[in-house]
């Protein structure tokens, strides 16, 4: 948070079993008071991909679990890899076990592209998860 933000109050009803539960979890976490943890949750809120217009500028990942055995698969990751290198900056790849690969794009730029990357990963036979997830906006900057 910024040094000049102002602060404002709110008061939010809560369940006592839900709130107990909270505030295990942001213990845990190690966060020192409610606020801290409200914050960062609507922040992780507002970075959600249904958020932004497609033109957005943004940057992030997309996340993926798959079965490298099924036939054709890595070669069809590679050819979308390559079809989309403008906005893919680096990867990793990570052997979970005999057949399963976790693999990790970090991507930017028009969300509307980073969708349409994510929704082609997913459609894939042997894609057992993929998730598209923004961690910063591109604002241009007023000159």
């Amino acid at each position: 948070m910024m040094q000049n933000d102002e602060l404002a109050r709110f008061g939010v009803s809560i369940p006592n079993e839900l709130l107990a539960q909270f505030d295990t979890m942001i213990h845990n976490q190690g966060y020192h008071n409610r606020s801290e943890a409200i914050r960062d949750l609507i922040r992780k809120s507002l970075l959600q991909p249904s958020q932004f217009p497609e033109s957005q500028m943004v940057a992030g990942t997309i996340v993926m679990v798959y079965d490298h055995h099924v036939s054709e698969l890595p070669i069809s990751l590679t050819e979308l890899q390559h079809d989309y290198h403008h906005q893919i900056i680096s990867t990793m790849h990570i052997h979970l076990n005999h057949h399963q690969c976790l693999e990790i794009l970090v991507v930017r730029g028009e969300m509307r592209r980073l969708r349409e990357l994510s929704d082609h990963i997913r459609v894939l036979k042997g894609i057992l998860y993929t998730e598209l997830s923004v961690t910063h906006i591109d604002i241009k900057e007023h000159e």
